[in-house]
């Protein structure tokens, strides 16, 4: 048995290297892995409202379509760049769409999966906009709203979180938090936390806990796997 972990690809053109790279990798994994957990950001921006149409994506949302029917169950979790994507996208590719983190049993372990957004009890910035651009209310509104504002929202966005990356990237220890975040997922009885967001592939194994952080697929290509009740973090080499 099988199950793959991914985040944050950040896709935005098959033309792109990683695009291809994921098609490549995805298309490998067919008859091949029980589950796939994909923990937020596969999309550089995907929000699930009317006047966005994405028709970039499709490629990819097609190599899950296929994986689901060969009988791969996806699991997705919607990060601070896919959000509010709601039913119809869930159908598309026949995944378990959840918005938050979600403790699983895979294999006979107790996972907790999450993004990773909102582990850093600090960023009260990031909160703030979370709650701001995640709440129904908000959703609603941008229904409402005339592609072209739409489209502008989605370019500032992107440029926003560019920029608060690399500041926050100086600003805080990175693995420090999540190694803090990790003991409190094993108080809650989980024997293993998987995220992306921080784009800082490691693990750490003590015996009874395992922490995997994955980092990412837009330069480093990076996973995780859980085989037989064992967690690696492993680079993608083709």
């Amino acid at each position: 048995m099988r199950t793959i972990f991914l985040a944050d690809a950040h896709l935005r053109s098959p033309d792109d290297a990683n695009y291809r790279l994921l098609l490549r990798f995805l298309g490998e994994l067919a008859g091949r892995v029980e589950t796939l957990c994909i923990l937020g950001d596969l999309f550089d921006f995907r929000v699930g409202l009317p006047s966005l149409p994405f028709p970039e994506q499709e490629p990819v949302l097609d190599a899950l379509a296929r994986l689901r029917r060969g009988g791969t169950r996806l699991l997705y979790l919607e990060g601070n760049h896919d959000f509010h994507l709601g039913t119809a996208f869930a159908r598309r590719i026949g995944a378990e769409l959840h918005r938050r983190p979600v403790m699983v049993e895979l294999q006979g372990v107790r996972v907790m999966l999450c993004h990773g957004d909102l582990v850093n009890p600090a960023d009260w910035r990031y909160r703030l906009l979370y709650l701001a651009l995640r709440n129904r209310g908000t959703a609603l509104v941008g229904r409402l709203l005339p592609a072209p504002l739409v489209q502008g929202l989605r370019r500032r966005l992107q440029r926003t979180s560019r920029s608060r990356y690399r500041e926050d990237r100086d600003r805080w220890d990175y693995r420090a938090i999540i190694t803090r975040h990790a003991a409190t997922i094993r108080r809650q009885g989980c024997e293993a936390l998987v995220l992306g967001h921080f784009h800082l592939p490691f693990i750490e194994h003590d015996g009874r806990f395992t922490l995997l952080s994955l980092g990412d697929w837009i330069g480093q290509f990076s996973y995780g796997e859980l085989q037989d009740g064992r967690f690696t973090l492993t680079t993608y080499s083709p």
